[in-house]
C-alpha cells in the first residue's frame, strides 16, 4: 500500500493532468480484479455458506432439544439395573459334600 501511495505522489501532476483517466482505470482495474476474485472465489464462498447452514441447523436442533423436558438424570430405570454380584469361592470339601448328598442310591 506505501509503495502505491509513493507512487501516485511522485506521478501527481499526472493525476491532476487527467483526473478523468485516472479514475477510469481505477473504477476497470478494481472492478475487474473484484470480478475476477469473485468468480474464482465462487465455489468456496458457497462451501462457507452451505456450512452457515448446516452450522445453523444444528444449532435449531440443540435448542429444540434443550426446551425439551428430560427425566431427572439422578433416577435409573429399574429395567436398566444390572447387579453384579462376586462368585462364591470354590469350598473342595463342601464340593465333596455335596456330591455325596446329591447321589442318588438305587
Amino acid at each position: 500500500m506505501h509503495d502505491l501511495i509513493a507512487f501516485i505522489g511522485s506521478n501527481a501532476a499526472l493525476v491532476i493532468a487527467n483526473p478523468a483517466a485516472f479514475a477510469t482505470f481505477a473504477v476497470l482495474f478494481g472492478g475487474g480484479g473484484f470480478v475476477v476474485g469473485r468468480y474464482f472465489l465462487t465455489e468456496r464462498i458457497a462451501n462457507l455458506e452451505s456450512r452457515i447452514a448446516r452450522r445453523d441447523e444444528e444449532i435449531t436442533d440443540l435448542k429444540a432439544k434443550q426446551k425439551s423436558p428430560e427425566p431427572d438424570a439422578s433416577m435409573v430405570p429399574l429395567f436398566e439395573v444390572t447387579e453384579v454380584l462376586p462368585t462364591a469361592p470354590l469350598n473342595f470339601d463342601r464340593l465333596l459334600v455335596q456330591r455325596k448328598e446329591n447321589v442318588h442310591v438305587r
